[in-house]
């Protein structure tokens, strides 16, 4: 079993100093009203087949916009997702990834190679539960990928949501692969309404039984 960890920090602060950064932004909070927000966020577990997604040490800290237009606001996500894979085929297997070699079927969409994908849906005066996330895999959602900052902007109109891709990490055999994010940070902008937002964490599996494990956070306000 092997042990496989990334920071999916993509050229934002390093692990140790973002740590370090989140505490003072906790301690300024509580002496700054109206300043920023710290949300400490539950942790999470979902089983499925032959994989167990653990999401731990989520928080977000909300900032006001530079812009000061009452219709942007700043999210800063931290957290740690964990896949503990025990049956995927080894390696590479070309795009025919489906059950018993078939061309992508199953709605495998990993070309080849099992995957665990992290980040969030965010949206504009829309209640991020349930509805929205059978929307948003119908096809009804964006898919927005962040930078090599750390850090991603987002336009959103009233009833928009987007799914924000932080991190991906292929899994090519059995053992357990972890995407750790600290201060990763998401900007909103055109939103005059309420935001909200809601960590995902999926790992699919490929092969003769193919399968798709998703667990999602707790929603929180963006203001």
């Amino acid at each position: 079993m092997s042990n496989n960890r990334t920071s999916g920090l993509r050229g934002g602060r390093v692990a140790g100093v973002g740590a370090a950064a989140t505490i003072a932004v906790g301690l300024f909070s509580a002496g700054a009203a109206d300043a920023d927000t710290f949300v400490p966020l539950p942790d999470g577990e979902k089983q499925g087949p032959g994989v167990t997604i653990t999401r731990t040490g989520e928080h977000a800290v909300i900032s006001p916009s530079l812009a000061a237009n009452g219709a942007g606001r700043v999210a800063w996500v931290s957290g740690n997702a964990t896949a503990d894979v025990t049956v995927t085929p080894e390696g590479e297997e070309g795009p025919n990834n489906g059950p018993a070699g078939g061309p992508g079927t199953n709605n495998s969409s990993t070309h080849g190679v099992s995957q665990l994908n992290t980040g969030y849906i965010v949206g504009c005066q829309v209640a991020i539960g349930d509805d929205a996330i059978a929307a948003g895999l119908s096809g009804g959602i964006d898919l927005e990928g962040g930078s090599l900052g750390g850090s991603i902007g987002l336009e959103l109109g009233p009833g928009d949501v987007k799914f924000v891709q932080i991190e991906h990490k292929d899994i090519p055999e059995p053992g357990v692969y972890s995407v750790e994010y600290q201060d990763y940070e998401i900007q909103i902008q055109g939103c005059a309404g309420y935001a909200q937002a809601r960590a995902y964490t999926v790992v699919e599996i490929i092969g003769d039984h193919y399968s798709k494990t998703t667990l999602y956070g707790a929603p929180f306000s963006i203001g």
